[in-house]
């Protein structure tokens, strides 16, 4: 059976929203990711900063990405950092084309709803639905219908752009889809139907009659509306107006009374080669909405508009109106339809009649530019232009007028290349940040400072003079009477005060910008390599042996282009190795050198002291504690009252603030002071019965100790103010045994809120206890209080999705044989928190993650817990054995709270993995290098800081780190270099163990001189377009540098773009039949412009060995060209085909297969005639059979024959698919072709 699955989720964001969801008081961050839907919150941490370099310069990846991201001030500032913390994510049946917010009468969680617009003119209403701690679809609306097509010619509605308008006072919601349709929501709020405005009683002295009729109406509305839209509608645009024959864009507009909503359209269609006819065709109209009569009244209309533009932004107040985004020109218009715009390259003022202020010097291009406001109540915007660059917007404003605009770019040294390419959406979450989204490179958090708000925050009350306070109370009661007309805001919202641009200084250090965070994009990857992974360290042997592969995938565009690696497995930096015979179990211990028992400012970065090991051999079982040199080398202690004769250690760990040991045995509990002098032996000897049970396992949390025994039965210590342990007396639930398992948690933040019924005053923390019992159920107790578990739930063992106290348990269903439990806190350092961890007899890992769940309309809430989705598999360990009597448990799960910034969970045995979990992921399951681990602690020493030490198999004890340039998030280890340039292609060339690249720079093309254009020779712009070079690089695996490149000699009207790159074992002499691993490129040529034909060239490369340079050893490597031909037609695949070691290559129309000759030519042997554009060529290897992709007309399944020479058509796909990849799938003896085409189905 073939078994297809994705190789990450969606990583790169299309649309963000920024609205209160969780709560009426959550600030949340909402993205799309094409298919997946994700809730995030945001958390502000304190960073300090170990950068010495200048702070407002673009930081490097690993300086603000993962859990010990810094930030960028200066050394050693503590900056305000905004994280993004993961919610929840939901996979949606579907491609989201828009997201809004509506603020709905009533919602289950008090905040917003959320309005989501997908694919195939669909949109889905949802809500938070706190009691399930997960989203609720109230409905569901569907608008893709046969009688909405217009005329034949008309495209489909699927082959349209589908978008999303929403009233800013959520009183409907509009979805254009089709050429010119579109579909009213309606949503019901308070104060519908009401026409009292005008009704005021100090001035009128009777009630007006319609009143209270109008009351009872509404309470009626009120009973009777069970949902809370009314019915949707959908009209055609020519209804609104019938000029709006070919709408551009719409959006719906602030401070209307009605729903109003301005549309970019025009009467006639734009055309580039038509352009001296139809430049200024475009026209912006202004209409306002009638609901319940459905007509629409036009306002304004602003005619003969620039062609080039695109997109609608509202904006809200202070400055109000509407900004008007085209290529080279930005437009302001106000409510009354006054204009004022500037053209931002010398193109602005020369293809528009229209009149613009002239800053032709900035040279933008604002094709695929994002603009949002700098703030709720700022007169500034902040434009995001498509090459990542940052600039503002500012206006001059006269009075309540906007009177000009001003655009200034932001300087690199104040972070105004701080994106690395464009963004694809922008959302404000809060002051001074701001989302901002990207297909083509990481999406982040920005923040930003300004001087001028630092000088006003400096000055103090009493320097205001009291002019400027007189000044402002005049604004305040300084409105207009026309005002009310069209403002639907509140007064308040109107006392702002506007600071001019004019009063502004225009410098270009106004605004410092930063990254707090940002949200790992591998798209788009256009190519796909797989490579053996390089070792990490030559001089470890353990690196000898096969690792696996890793995959390779090119990502980014722009500044952002470069590569990311993707792997199975951790393969950690390996520091120290010792030799231990018979090891099998080891701790590492960090003790405190205070003798008095208190604080002695213990921090987690505290160095570990002494390692602790459990041996076995025919003599029996050992224990031996190890002293910690600084040089990572390990010393028995010697001269000590610790007894490596008493038997194999259960577990140690330190108590009373590391000063006192605790060593767990099977039958007794012995503790030291720091020196090792033995302090007390407290046995498991039941003085009532005189049993003496044996424990199992111990779980540790200051000042208490919970010990399972092998009879079912717990026993929880506690440590007094000496250090000595005491029991803590149980009451007669636990008297009753039938405990499993059990683990400790300081709930520091209270997250689980579980209140004990016995009021007693201790200091001793929120500690709880959380206990497995035999039959599947789930106990909570609350130390130092065991008369009575303050939770419980008995269906643990079912595995529920949602686990509450009142879960049914029906005899019928099979429950899962649970033999462990573990609650810690999972995630990185700016975000932590709790889940409880189970693991099964067969090792199936379960994770829950604890919520409070309201109760009623009250405030009250009560714990439950949600099963998180688990996807990973692994191989199964060995099946336990309760019948050893020396070790009857396998190596329980151990929690490490500090792994180079990640509280993390590691699962010891025959399929070693970690738990790991950052702020904005869910938690991952992510195997281990070792084939088998027998036990890992974690190890913070001064050469190995926040480590971690493991056994392998053959009994090694090793010191090693996470490797820090790797991420974990997506369930692979991933890797990223970036470039700095677009990679459209890459391969692996195995015998020199490197990666040949295909890169591509921006240049700026001109055109030549030509006798037949004399005019060309007069161009004398200095704004030249931009077009794409390519170059085939050399990557050295270990070092990730170029080592070598091949630069095309090329004229300087020539477009050189390496389509393909094919590492194949090809026959390189046609007497010696000698098969060699060659490098095959693949290029298209473009020649002056669209009216020449394109041209191709095929390049086939050797990689040799040469002298490295001194300085740089990776540097031992080299491309060797070998042979070229020109063809017609762009190269855009080749795969080897046949047993004789030829090629094939898709060149234009053809394909055609091609011999190396010894003489550099690539003689052409067979050929068979394509159709449209050829996307895949493959070959299966050792047999004929092949495979080709178009663009256009779908798969061709051929067959290659060797004597005579001939390529065949066996069969072709019976419909017309997009072909964008395709590959063989052979399954036995049996043969299946799949192809992925244009709209992500696989066929």
């Amino acid at each position: 059976m073939q078994s297809l699955t994705e190789l990450t989720p969606p990583t790169a964001v299309t649309h963000s929203l920024s609205l209160p969801f969780l709560s009426a008081s959550a600030n949340n961050l909402v993205i799309a990711k094409t298919s997946l839907l994700q809730i995030f919150s945001l958390k502000s941490v304190l960073h300090e900063s170990t950068s010495t370099s200048d702070p407002l310069v673009q930081p490097r990846r690993a300086s603000f990405h993962g859990p010990s991201a810094t930030g960028t001030h200066r050394h050693g500032e503590r900056a305000p950092t905004t994280k993004l913390v993961l919610i929840a994510q939901y996979e949606l049946s579907g491609v989201v084309t828009s997201l809004a917010h509506i603020k709905l009468q009533e919602s289950r969680s008090g905040g917003e709803a959320l309005l989501v617009s997908l694919r195939n003119a669909k949109l889905s209403l949802v809500e938070w639905d706190p009691e399930r701690y997960s989203i609720s679809t109230i409905s569901i609306h569907l608008y893709e219908r046969e009688d909405t097509q217009g005329s034949p010619w008309e495209p489909d509605a699927e082959d349209n752009v589908s978008y999303l308008s929403v009233d800013p006072r959520s009183r409907c919601a509009a979805l254009k889809f089709g050429e010119r349709h579109l579909a009213i929501l309606p949503f019901h709020q308070s104060g519908d139907d009401l026409v009292m405005d005008d009704y005021d009683s100090d001035l009128d002295d009777e009630e007006p009659k319609n009143l209270k009729s109008t009351e009872k109406k509404e309470e009626g509305i009120k009973q009777a509306t069970t949902t809370p839209y009314g019915a949707s509608f959908v009209l055609s645009t020519l209804a609104l107006d019938p000029s709006l024959l070919h709408p551009v864009h719409l959006a719906f507009l602030y401070e209307y009374r009605d729903p109003t909503f301005g549309v970019l359209s025009s009467q006639i269609a734009s055309s580039i080669s038509l352009l001296h006819e139809r430049r200024d065709i475009l026209s912006y109209t202004v209409i306002t909405l009638d609901m319940e009569q459905r007509a629409s009244t036009a306002l304004l209309s602003v005619t003969n508009l620039p062609y080039d533009l695109f997109a609608i932004v509202p904006l809200r107040l202070p400055i109000g109106g509407t900004l008007l985004i085209g290529g080279n020109e930005i437009i302001h218009v106000d409510q009354a339809g006054k204009t004022n715009g500037a053209a931002v390259n010398e193109f602005g003022r020369k293809s528009t009649s229209f009149p613009l202020a002239d800053q032709s010097d900035l040279k933008f291009r604002l094709e695929g530019c994002v603009i949002e406001q700098l703030g709720q109540d700022s007169s500034e915007l902040l434009l995001m232009m498509n090459n990542g660059e940052l600039a503002i917007i500012g206006f001059k404003i006269d009075g309540r007028s906007v009177s000009g605009l001003s655009i200034r770019q932001v300087s690199e040294s104040n972070g105004g290349f701080a994106l690395l390419a464009g963004p694809s959406c922008a959302s404000l979450i809060g002051r001074g940040r701001m989302f901002v989204g990207s297909e083509d490179a990481d999406s982040v958090v920005l923040g930003w400072s300004r001087k001028l708000d630092k000088l006003k925050r400096q000055r103090s009350i009493t320097e205001m003079d009291a002019d400027e306070e007189l000044e402002i109370t005049d604004m305040e009661d300084d409105f207009d009477d026309d005002d009310d007309l069209y403002s639907g805001a509140k007064a308040e919202e109107k006392t702002v005060e506007l600071v001019p641009t004019s009063e502004i200084p225009d410098q270009a250090d106004d605004y410092r910008f930063r990254v707090h965070d940002c949200l790992d994009n591998f798209g788009p990857m256009r190519s796909i390599a797989l490579g053996k992974p390089s070792p990490r360290s030559s001089a470890d042997p353990r690196h000898i042996k096969a690792m696996g592969l890793e995959l390779l995938v090119t990502s980014g565009r722009s500044r952002a282009g470069g590569l990311t690696t993707f792997r199975r497995q951790i393969d950690p930096r390996v520091l120290e190795q010792h030799l231990v015979p018979n090891v099998s179990r080891l701790w590492s211990l960090a003790v405190s050198k205070s003798s008095d028992g208190q604080a002695n400012d213990r921090q987690s970065e505290e160095l570990d002291n002494y390692i602790i090991t459990s041996t076995h051999s025919d003599g029996g079982q050992r224990s031996t504690a190890y002293s910690l040199t600084s040089n990572n080398d390990i010393k028995e202690v010697q001269t000590t009252e610790f007894d490596p004769d008493a038997g194999a250690t259960i577990d140690v760990e330190t108590l009373s603030n590391g000063t006192r040991i605790v060593q767990v045995l099977a039958s007794e509990l012995r503790t030291f002071d720091t020196d090792f002098s033995l302090a007390q032996i407290f046995p498991m000897t039941d003085e009532a019965t005189g049993a003496e049970p044996r424990i199992l396992s111990a779980s540790f949390s200051d000042p208490f100790v919970l010990l399972i025994r092998d009879d079912e039965s717990i026993l929880v210590l506690r440590a007094d103010e000496s250090g000595d342990l005491d029991e803590v007396e149980q009451g007669d639930n636990l008297k009753q045994k039938g405990f499993r398992a059990g683990s400790l948690y300081e709930d520091a933040n209270d997250v689980f809120r579980l209140e004990s019924d016995a009021e007693i005053e201790d200091d001793a923390g929120n500690v709880l206890m959380f206990l497995l019992t035999v039959t599947g159920g789930l106990q909570i107790y609350r130390l130092p209080s065991l008369e009575q578990a303050v939770y419980q739930a008995d269906g643990l063992a079912l595995l529920p999705p949602f686990l509450t106290p009142d879960f049914a348990v029906r005899r019928t269903q099979a429950k899962e044989d649970l033999t462990e439990l573990l609650v810690t806190d999972l995630g990185d350092a700016s975000h932590k928190v709790p889940y409880l961890i189970l693991r099964s007899a067969t090792n199936d890992v379960i994770i829950y993650q604890p919520f409070q769940s309201p109760i009623g309309d009250t405030r009250d809430t009560i714990l439950h817990f949600l099963k998180i989705p688990n996807p990973s598999a692994f191989k199964t360990h060995r099946p336990i054995s309760y019948d050893d009597e020396e070790d009857p448990r396998r190596e329980p799960m151990r929690a490490i709270h500090d792994l180079n910034g990640y509280s993390t969970v590691f699962l010891s045995g025959d399929a070693p993995i970690f738990i790991i979990k950052s702020a904005s992921s869910p938690p991952q399951l992510i195997s281990f290098r070792e084939d088998s681990v027998q036990s890992l602690s974690r190890l913070n020493t001064s050469t190995c800081d926040r480590g971690f030490a493991y056994i392998d198999q053959p009994g090694n004890i090793i010191f090693a780190k996470l490797p820090a340039d790797c991420h974990y998030h997506t369930g692979w280890v991933t890797k990223k270099t970036t470039f700095g340039e677009d990679v459209h292609a890459i391969d692996y060339h195995e015998p020199s163990r490197s990666y040949i690249l295909g890169i591509s720079q921006k240049v700026d093309y001109k055109l030549p001189e030509d006798e037949t254009h004399p005019e060309w020779s007069a161009e004398s712009t200095s704004f030249l377009p931009q077009v794409e070079q390519g170059t085939v690089k050399l990557l050295d695996q270990k070092t990730w540098s170029i080592i070598d490149e091949h630069v095309q000699p090329f004229l300087s009207f020539e477009i050189r773009v390496v389509m393909c790159i094919k590492t194949l074992s090809l026959e390189n002499s046609e007497h010696t039949h000698f098969r060699q691993t060659l490098v095959t490129v693949g290029t298209a040529i473009t020649r002056g412009g669209e009216d020449l034909p394109v041209t191709g060239r095929i390049l086939v490369f050797n990689v040799i060995d040469v002298v490295p340079h001194p300085d740089r050893p990776e540097t031992g490597h080299k491309l060797k060209l070998i042979a070229q031909v020109e063809v017609k037609g762009a190269v855009t695949a080749l795969s080897e085909i046949g047993t004789q070691g030829f090629l094939l290559a898709a060149q234009g129309q053809k394909c055609m297969v091609r011999g190396l000759k010894e003489d550099g030519s690539l003689l052409p042997v067979a050929f068979m005639d394509m159709q449209c554009y050829t996307t895949v060529a493959k070959g299966l290897k050792g047999t004929g059979m092949c495979l080709m992709g178009d663009a256009v007309k779908g798969i061709w399944f051929a067959g290659y024959y060797e004597d005579p020479y001939q390529l065949r058509l066996f069969g072709k796909s019976t419909s017309h698919i997009e072909v964008l990849a395709a590959e063989f799938l052979p399954d036995g003896k049996k043969l299946y072709l799949v192809a992925a085409d244009a709209d992500s189905n696989i066929h």
